[in-house]
């Protein structure tokens, strides 16, 4: 079973995401910020973690996916971020973080779900 971790701020984006996932075969943990969300990858080392990039707290979404790229307990784990701030500039930042994927609010669920697996299948082809 994946290990998927959602970390956003809206309750509502979380629940979304999460009725999108239940029926996969995931285990779905979820933050509501970065702080709980880096906490949360380092203790249930995930597979996958959705990201926001604006949260209240002292962490950014960027910034807890640095720190799971630069955890080598975590180098398995995708980050895909789902941001409404989608400039050029903002993709930029979000894949030099190190994220995988990079998704703009608003995102359908369908692709939410296409980038998990393709993610996944790249990571099998690689082993």
């Amino acid at each position: 079973m994946k290990k998927v971790l959602i970390v956003e701020d809206h309750a509502d984006i979380r629940k979304l995401l999460h009725m999108t996932m239940e029926f996969e075969d995931f285990e779905i943990y979820e933050a509501a910020n970065g702080d709980v969300g880096l906490e949360m990858a380092c203790t249930h080392s995930p597979d996958v973690v959705l990201m926001d990039i604006m949260m209240p707290g002292t962490l950014s979404g960027l910034d807890v996916c640095r720190c799971i790229k630069a955890n080598p307990a975590l180098k398995h784990t995708k980050v895909i971020m789902l941001t409404a701030r989608g400039q050029a500039e903002d993709r930029r930042d979000g894949m030099k973080a190190g994220a995988d994927e990079y998704l703009t609010k608003p995102f359908s669920t369908i692709q939410v779900l296409e980038s998990i697996y393709r993610l996944e299948a790249a990571h099998d082809r690689s082993h």
